[in-house]
């Protein structure tokens, strides 16, 4: 049977742009001579389309734009993903489907049977399980559709499964002929590698071909790679879809073709791409052409102000430099450096006189002014200067804090914390370092000397990070056992060895869930995230 996988990047509820999306990639499968047209999970919709799966104004509008595009299919078959809705008043009602279309009408729906309800996903608060599964005959072939989790749940791959039923397996043993599977699979690094493996673990096994269809994009904090699938009856992986773009793939399950064998990059590579297409997916799909961001000297505002600049163009990339009494002569020389390397825009205002006429007008407020406060102080009235700017010039403001800030709250609400988007704030202090090489591997882009520094603040005299810090390296080595490996403070203590620090970085994780909580949205490329990815009580007596 001939194919081709459509790996389109949708828009969350806009049904009219999704529908042309589909009903030009049906025409281009047809032009190419295929049997059948595949497009990802929930492609009519988008993915996550979370409350307004409540609305039913929305759901009737899905419907029929679902139907509408069955009407235009004709002896070639068209399978995308939609939502449905049944009347049988047990649970919610609605379907996470794939609809299976031709001669001018839906012929067949599959719904979705593993609902999934961790870390980022939250279905079962919107979706009923499908109670069966059922393959659908199709010139010639013995279709098994799939929708995303559906296929997570393989015997001969997990050492522990999530569910007791295993759909492929049903599908399997209704004699299914050729395996489909449409998803919206959220990127982290590492993720590509491992979903091949176990596809060709289930191919290799089943000896049977499978297109896995995957949509890329960019909703929000989510970034979706693409890298749509293809594995022949050996299960070797035949065909890949290119990464962060939308792509158009054929495969004959007939055919032979040689073996994929390097589906991923470089961490480096890979995450810096990620954070490019995520911020540019975001400035586009929300209408913003260009950004801001405050430029202070350090490695975290040089690498997003670069990811900006590559998202964006250099054009449309504005810095400020908003130096005080602390601010080294060498910070201001190395933006000013970046700053021509890159070939951006920028202003260079003082915070001092704003800073020394707060602090003026709070000294009959207060007793003592804690030193805390003047650097926080610092820190906001540096927020407010930029977010001055983004509602003046209608500039998307970048927040660049790292992940090992965030997690400690090495960080200052309404100060750095300001903006519309968290660029880096799933990467660690550490990876900030190897991609800042990265970039500079084929020439200085971003100074040596902002590389090399002690990481500081400048919010007194001669700070330094790891004045309130343990080393980043060490830092790093906890937080990712704790938040990503999910060890508890036993585990880590035995690996580090350091009883004090490890419950210092635990307790301050801990205790600045509440900033957290208010900050923007975070680019999400690693396997746990902050934000809707990792749900901790703000108010709890864990960890005294």
């Amino acid at each position: 049977m001939k194919l081709a996988l459509c790996q389109i990047d949708p828009i969350i509820g806009d049904l009219d742009y999704n529908k042309n999306k589909i009903l030009d990639g049906y025409k281009k499968g047809i032009e190419a001579g295929v049997d059948l047209v595949i497009f990802p999970e929930l492609s009519l919709v988008g993915y996550p389309p979370l409350d307004l799966v409540e609305k039913k104004e929305f759901r009737v509008a899905v419907s029929k734009a679902a139907n509408e595009i069955a009407t235009k299919t004709g002896s070639v078959g068209l399978i995308f993903g939609a939502i449905t809705e049944d009347d049988d008043l047990i649970g919610t009602d609605v379907h996470n489907s794939a609809l299976l279309c031709y001669d001018g009408k839906i012929q067949f729906v599959q719904h979705k049977t593993l609902i999934p309800n961790y870390d980022v996903f939250d279905e079962m608060r919107y979706f009923d399980p499908s109670k069966e599964v059922f393959v659908h005959e199709f010139k010639g072939e013995r279709l098994g559709i799939s929708i995303c989790e559906d296929i997570w749940n393989d015997a001969d791959y997990w050492y522990r499964r999530r569910y007791t039923r295993d759909p492929i397996q049903e599908l399997l043993q209704k004699n299914a002929t050729v395996l489909i599977n449409i998803s919206a699979s959220p990127y982290s690094y590492g993720k590509r590698q491992a979903r091949r493996d176990m596809l060709s673990t289930l191919c290799r096994t089943d000896k049977l071909p499978l297109a896995y269809t995957c949509c890329v994009g960019s909703q929000t904090d989510l970034i979706f790679d693409g890298a749509s699938m293809c594995f022949d009856k050996k299960g070797r992986l035949v065909k890949i879809g290119k990464t962060f773009q939308e792509d158009f793939i054929l495969f004959d399950t007939n055919a032979d073709y040689d073996e994929i064998t390097k589906c991923e990059s470089t961490f480096e590579e890979e995450v810096y791409n990620a954070l490019v297409f995520g911020l540019k997916e975001y400035c586009t799909k929300l209408n913003f052409k260009k950004a801001v961001v405050g430029l202070s000297g350090g490695i975290d505002s040089a690498l997003v102000t670069c990811i900006a600049v590559d998202a964006l163009g250099a054009e449309n990339v504005h810095v400020f430099l908003m130096p005080s009494k602390y601010s080294s002569a060498g910070s201001i020389n190395d933006s000013i450096a970046l700053i021509k390397n890159l070939g951006i825009s920028f202003n260079n205002v003082s915070i001092q006189p704003v800073v020394d006429e707060t602090l003026s007008q709070l000294r009959p407020v207060f007793k003592t002014i804690k030193g805390v406060t003047e650097e926080n102080l610092q820190a906001r009235i540096r927020g407010l200067y930029l977010m001055a700017y983004s509602n003046n010039e209608g500039h998307l403001l970048l927040t660049t804090g790292n992940k090992s800030e965030m997690a400690v709250g090495y960080t200052t609400l309404y100060g750095d914390m300001a903006g519309g988007l968290a660029v880096i704030a799933d990467v660690y202090k550490t990876d900030v370092y190897k991609i800042s090489n990265y970039i500079n591997r084929n020439k200085e882009v971003i100074p040596e000397a902002i590389i090399e520094k002690p990481p500081s603040a400048e919010l007194k005299p001669n700070q330094t990070d790891q004045d309130t810090l343990p080393p980043y390296d060490l830092l790093d080595r906890i937080l990712r056992m704790y938040l990503e490996e999910n060890k508890e403070f036993n585990e880590i203590k035995k690996i580090i060895g350091d009883e004090k620090v490890v419950m210092k970085v635990l307790r301050m994780v801990d205790l600045s869930e509440y900033k957290r909580k208010q900050a923007a949205p975070a680019l999400r490329v690693s396997s746990k995230a902050f934000g809707y990815g990792r749900r901790y009580p703000i108010v709890q007596g864990w960890r005294k």
